[in-house]
């Protein structure tokens, strides 16, 4: 295994003339190695990147690895403008990596989140030396996710997300004046400690106060006002069949973006590129065994991936079959030739499975209806059911309490007991008897409600949990649609859960929460009507959600039949 040197800060200059700075980890013997580049706005030195991204450790198996600050973030010159410059910096940045002193020309990109984005911009600008990209907890459709989902504003990332980002933009601003600059971090400092307790309740949503203090970036205001020039900027929805690339996607079902994952997947498959799928249990940039309440096993670590090594192992083996600059394995280490197409945490069970694709399709879409009592049956309701009712208040909003979501750290994330969401009067909870035989589900899961509200805009949440035999309630998939009105008028409303592998098993109960109002995940609907960039006033809306056999209520789970 070869030592390791590193080179810090090393320039490569832009179309523009920006210069952008990398550190670059290689191996003290001679190449050519293959390089893996890692394009992120959060610091390329930060203990936290670097132990996400083990440049150190892929070096020693034989690359040649980039880690490079995004234009206008640390140690790079420009102006910071969120996903703006990424594709052609990315292409740049591709060819510039390729041509380093002992590379072999090829080039993969590897990283999470903004900077799995990053990947998939460069892929889409093309550079002929990019062979690969290994994604990891990224979006696909930025209004599935990133920005927004089901119409309402991913309130709980967007504002701690742009406040953080904030750091680097102010030490900047104020780089020649240290008395302007320790007061402006200062304040921001306040405004991100309070924001559990002040700062997500405050009004406007749609242009935050806390962003418009310190003069930062807020991502849903400016992306309303820049459209499509940010959409374009990070959307790879609708795009892919542009990326004649090998990927491997690795996302968690825990994750803010675990459906953009599943979507970059399928649509390269679809595109007949090759592709690889791992979903692990994590939450977002967490891979580790215990999630939230739940200790889901040595195994199910991104250290031990079911004792295929690590992650990073995994990745770099993966890298192999495709940098290589003879085609093969190369000098650097094994592929990883017995990675199946999809590697998938199967929950409630807690083991990896193989499978050949995704989504399965062994998968069988069953209808689970709600009924009076509070009873969710494989049975349609009847003539003359009726329906429930409650009031919504955004004064009064129903907690954020775990999920897959990316908040303040006040915020526990992933699957966590839901026994005091569950008590509040304004969440309907719907539970199965106990199950006789275990039940997986497999797939993407929709809700359909048929409801009603007194307000002209309102929210509809839908959540399902586990629920075992001692009677703990366990989230596992959740989602959200805002919807325009008819006060008093019954509408059928579809909800989009995302997806999950889970297994209910023998004993244990299906569960479906309805409410309207995850906070401060996402954005309260203030039920008025006003534009989000304008409203600060709000009322109760009274809710009411039927379940008869006229108006169905109910919900559909790709069930995985018995063997």
């Amino acid at each position: 295994m070869p030592d390791v040197t590193i080179e810090y800060d090393l320039p490569a200059t832009m179309r523009d003339g920006t210069i952008l700075r990398a550190d670059v980890y290689r191996p003290t013997t001679s190449g050519p190695w293959p390089v893996l580049l890692s394009r992120l706005p959060y610091g390329k030195s930060t203990s936290l990147m670097i132990t996400l991204l083990d440049p150190m450790g892929m070096a020693r198996k034989g690359t040649i690895v980039v880690v490079q600050d995004t234009r206008g973030r640390f140690a790079s010159e420009g102006d910071w403008e969120p996903w703006t410059f990424e594709s052609d910096d990315g292409y740049d940045t591709v060819r510039w990596a390729a041509t380093l002193p002992d590379s072999n020309g090829s080039v993969g990109m590897y990283g999470a989140s903004y900077f799995g984005n990053t990947q998939w911009m460069a892929a889409l600008s093309k550079p002929p030396e990019l062979k690969a990209i290994a994604p990891t907890i990224t979006w696909s459709d930025p209004d599935d996710g990133l920005f927004s989902r089901g119409g309402v504003e991913e309130l709980g990332t967007n504002v701690s997300w742009s406040l953080w980002q904030g750091f680097d933009t102010l030490m900047r601003r104020h780089a020649d004046d240290p008395v302007a600059a320790t007061a402006a971090l200062a304040a921001l400092v306040r405004d991100v400690d309070g924001l559990a307790t002040t700062g997500y309740w405050e009004l406007p949503s749609g242009r935050h106060p806390a962003l418009q203090r310190h003069q930062v970036h807020d991502l849903g205001f400016e992306r309303s006002r820049r459209e499509p020039e940010w959409t374009a900027s990070c959307r790879v929805a609708g795009r892919h069949g542009e990326v004649d690339l090998p990927s491997l996607n690795i996302g968690g079902w825990y994750d803010v973006f675990c459906q953009g994952t599943l979507d970059n997947f399928t649509a390269m498959r679809a595109a007949d590129r090759p592709a690889n799928l791992i979903m692990g249990p994590w939450t977002h940039g967490h891979f580790g065994a215990q999630v939230g309440d739940v200790n889901f096993g040595t195994a199910a670590s991104g250290e031990v991936l079911g004792f295929r090594g690590t992650l990073s192992d995994v990745q770099h083996g993966w890298f192999r079959q495709w940098l290589a600059s003879d085609g093969g394995a190369g000098d650097g280490g094994p592929v990883q030739p017995d990675l199946p197409p999809v590697l998938l945490f199967v929950t409630g069970i807690n083991e990896w499975r193989e499978e050949q694709e995704w989504p399965l399709a062994r998968a069988v879409d069953t209808e689970f209806f709600l009924r009076a009592d509070g009873r969710l049956t494989d049975d349609p309701p009847q003539v003359g059911e009726g329906g429930d009712t409650y009031v919504y208040d955004p004064a009064d909003p129903v907690p954020t309490t775990g999920g897959a979501a990316l908040l303040q750290d006040e915020f526990r994330l992933g699957p966590l007991d839901q026994a005091r969401v569950e008590a509040r009067p304004d969440v309907l909870v719907y539970t199965t008897e106990p199950l006789t035989e275990d039940v997986e589900v497999t797939g993407r899961i929709r809700a359909f409600l048929h409801a009603a509200t007194d307000a002209p805009t309102t929210d509809w949440v839908v959540r399902l949990c586990d629920v075992d035999a001692d009677g703990l309630s366990i989230n596992i998939v959740d989602g959200i649609v805002r919807v325009a009105a008819s006060p008093g008028e019954f509408a059928e409303h579809q909800v989009d859960l995302w997806s999950t592998s889970h297994v209910f098993r023998t004993g244990h109960r299906i569960r479906v929460q309805v409410t309207s109002s995850n906070f401060p995940r996402w954005d309260r609907n203030l039920n008025i009507g006003e534009p989000v960039e304008r409203a600060t006033a709000w009322r109760p809306a009274h809710q009411e959600v039927a379940h008869d056999a006229a108006r169905p209520s109910r919900l559909f789970l790709p069930v995985i039949p018995a063997s």
